[in-house]
Order: C-alpha cells, then structure tokens, then sequence
C-alpha cells in the first residue's frame, strides 16, 4: 500500500521555494574550512555574518554525487539495516537526559547502566533494527561520554547501533573505535556500525560542532542523516507548507557540506519536522499533522533519489496508554506507506521528556501489526480456497482443513502484547491494561535475553581506545 499527499506540481512548487530561500536568503554555517570550501565551489559567502548563499548549480552536483543507498550492520554481521534498497527499518532513540522509571513514576538523570540496559533490550526486540542508547549519561563526561556509549553498546549488541556524537575529537576515537571493534579500517568503512546524525538548527543554521565532527566521520566515510527539527509558527512558518519548504532547504544545504567535505559520502533525507502547540507552548510529536508531513516529507526525499528518515510511531503521552497507541499507531502506518526508510526515535516519552522503556516495548508491537498491514495479502487460486470451500460445504467448519493449518499462521497477525482474551481469562491475569503487559515483556525480556558476548580479543582492543579517548580528551 503507498499513501501521497503531494502531486508533482506541488513537489516542484515546494523544492522552487527551497532554492530561493538558499540563492536569496541562504544557511548560517559558522565554521571557516566550511566557509572556504562553499566559496570555492561557486556559493556567495559572507565570512562576516558566517551566511552561504546556494546557486542552484552547486545543490544539483552535490546530489549527484551523494551516496543514495548504504547499509549500517551490526557487530554480527548478518544483522544489516538497508536504505535506498525499499527496507523498512525501526530504532529506538539514540538517547534523552532523563529516564522514566515505570514503577516509582519518577524521572532521573540516565547513567551509564541505562545504556546497557537499552543496548540489552533493544538485542531482544525482534523488530528494532537500529539499537539506540536511549540514554545520554550524565555520570560520564561530556567530552568522552559518545565514546563510552558507543563502546557499551558495542558490547550489549549485536545489532547496528545509533547514539549521539559530540565533537570532532571524539568522533575521531568513535571510528578508531569502529575500526577495533570491526578487527580492520577497511571492514569498519565497508560495514559501518553507526552514523553521525547531522541536525541543523531552525531556522536556517548549522552548530559547528556538527560541522566540524564531519571532516572526521566523512572520511571513512560514515553515512549521514541530515534532520532538522523546524517546528511550525516556531522555528518556521506558521503553515505546514512554508515549514517544509524551509526544513527541505535546510537539508538540501546539509547535504551540500556532506557532499563539499567528502564527494559520494552517503546521506539520509531526514524529513522530521513537527508542529508547535501554542496552548502549551510545547512542540508536537504525534498530531494529524505529523503524519502529513512525515508522508510529505518521504515524498520530497525520494524525488531527489534519497533514502529517508521520518520521525513518526512516537507519542505526546507520558505511558503507554490509548493515546500513545493511537498516535503511534496512525503515524506510523502513514509514514510506513509513504515508503520511507527508517522511523524513530522509539522510546521517547512524550516530547523528549525521557527515556521510556515501556513505551518502546508498546511502540515494538504496533510495529508488528504495522507491518503485517504492510505485507498486504496474496490473491492466487491457493489462497482463494475454491476447494476447500466446495468441500466444506454450507454450514460446515473450516477449522480441521489441512487448508486452514498451512496457511493461518502466514495469514494472520499474532500480538504478544495486545489483548484478545476472553473476559474470564483477563480478569483471572489480574485485568491488566497495556502498560502492565508491556513492563512484564520488557522484564521478560531482561532476565531472559542474553545477548551474544563480544570475544576477548576484540573487548581488549574496544577498551583500549576508550581508555585513551578518557585519557587524551578529558582536560588536564
């Protein structure tokens, strides 16, 4: 099933207004190699004001040299997550200052074990194909702190990962440490572990530090999703139409740094805007307009060939409840029938207010029935069943056929989490609601899953370079 809400006129409408705003208006890039690099390759740059103004002709070399499809594995190298290839792939977040603690109904500050904790669970959710961090640790310092994160992760998963980077010096020890958990730098540029996710600031401006972290990550070069944040009569215009316009310049000008920085570098369109509540003042995860957006978003991203991120299948509740199913639910259909990539970040608790685990176990299931809804059905003179029909007959039951045994476990979607059970069996498992399920699986899941062990020799080498990256970039 595929879902549009932009015809092609529209499309050239929206990417037309993108350029003017680049040649006439142009992005805020405060870093002077950047400046430099822009300025040679035919853009007007202010060095004063720190602006880039785009000529048309720069954009479309840049995205024709972008890399438009890639992979991302895991240190077990089977488990890959594809874009560009037509995949459907789903991570939980790459991490959130606080953690919701389901059972004191408390936040705190995430430490080091919640990583672990998050890297345990995501290994055991068959349907999350990016493990994220889920926590920014507060107990490990700023400047080495990525690294760590990354070295846990590594260690508590086999799957691919995603967490934040912070600088370009600690960049540099995430792909030595890339390198030594892949055994080669030849193995870690071919697989990569992870990406560097490249978020402008709405609107129209990019941090140097995200800048300055691509001259180390490009040169592997680690894939990069490109995703600003522009929030309607916010950071952007008051209307869904004018956000978009602007949040695809602002990915567009991304992609031209990647592209100037490092010709071929792969990149991911990441299509994540979001409204803006003017009652609460609070921005919005999961309103009607997030899934139009999000599929509007995925339409502009495969106009230009690229592979494409959208933040849909979140909530703006705080538990996992009918409302965190419902928004979940609805985005995520629409952005998975739009055709996008990959969707994130799961396990937030409402709008960046922490880290819930329960949520992302809840948010794990509406994944399965999404894609199951995705899967569609075959039409074929097997699955018709003339003959079973005709043998059966009228009034009789199909329960026994060897028709219905071969097919009903293919046909048919089976939750762990949602409840189908007669009244008398609820009531006798203690009438539990949605959040109880899902902390009983994510507590299964804990004591249960043991995710596979790295050897020796290549927990040797990860914890060599995070004992040099504490040693060389904490300040003396």
């Amino acid at each position: 099933m595929k879902v549009s809400v932009l015809n092609e006129a529209q499309i050239g409408m929206l990417h037309r207004t993108s350029m003017e705003i680049l040649e006439t208006v142009g992005v805020q890039v405060p870093h002077e190699e950047m400046l430099k690099m822009f300025k040679e390759a035919g853009a007007k740059v202010d060095a004063a004001a720190q602006t880039v103004k785009i000529p048309e002709k720069l954009l479309v070399k840049c995205l024709g040299t972008a890399g438009k499809k890639f992979a991302i594995y895991g240190r077990d190298r089977s488990k890959r997550a594809a874009f560009g290839e037509g995949k459907r792939n789903y991570n939980s977040t790459a991490g959130e200052a606080l953690w919701i603690d389901e059972k004191t109904g408390e936040r705190r500050y995430t430490t080091m074990d919640d990583v672990r904790t998050a890297a345990r669970l995501g290994d055991g959710l068959e349907r999350i194909t990016v493990v994220g961090a889920m926590a920014d640790p507060k107990d490990i310092p700023t400047e080495y702190r990525c690294v760590e994160v990354a070295a846990e992760m590594l260690k508590n998963t086999t799957k691919p990962l995603t967490f934040w980077f912070h600088d370009r010096a600690s960049a540099k020890f995430i792909v030595e440490l890339f390198t030594a958990a892949a055994g080669s730098a030849e193995d870690a540029a071919a697989r990569p572990f992870g990406y560097p996710f490249f978020e402008p600031i709405s609107p129209l401006r990019f941090p140097k530090n995200g800048i300055d972290l691509l001259f180390e990550t490009c040169q592997v070069p680690l894939p990069v999703p490109i995703g600003p944040m522009a929030q309607i009569g916010l950071t952007a215009p008051g209307t869904l139409a004018g956000t978009l316009a602007q949040e695809n310049a602002e990915i567009l000008a991304g992609m031209c740094i990647t592209q100037l920085i490092r010709p071929g570098t792969p990149v991911c369109y990441g299509g994540i805007p979001h409204a803006y509540d003017m009652r609460t003042t609070q921005m919005i995860f999961s309103g009607p307009e997030q899934a139009l957006m999000a599929v509007a978003m995925t339409q502009m991203g495969k106009h230009y060939g690229l592979p494409v991120y959208i933040n849909v299948g979140l909530t703006d509740s705080k538990t996992a409840d009918a409302q965190a199913g419902l928004e979940a639910g609805v985005t995520l259909s629409c952005g998975a029938m739009a055709g996008a990539d990959i969707f994130g970040h799961l396990g937030i608790c409402g709008v960046d207010l922490g880290t819930s685990t329960t949520i992302l176990v809840m948010q794990h299931e509406v994944v399965g029935y999404v894609e199951r809804l995705m899967r569609d059905f075959e039409v074929s003179d097997e699955t018709l069943g003339l003959d079973v029909i005709k043998s059966v007959g009228i009034g009789g039951n199909f329960i026994a056929e060897e028709h219905t045994a071969e097919h009903f476990k293919s046909e048919l979607f089976f939750p762990k989490l949602l409840d189908r059970a007669f009244w008398e069996d609820w009531v006798a498992g203690g009438k539990k609601d949605m959040l109880a399920r899902s902390v009983a699986m994510r507590d299964d899941i804990m004591r249960n899953h043991k995710p596979v062990p790295m050897d020796d020799a290549t927990l040797k080498r990860v914890d060599a370079v995070v004992a040099s990256a504490k040693k060389h970039l904490i300040p003396k």
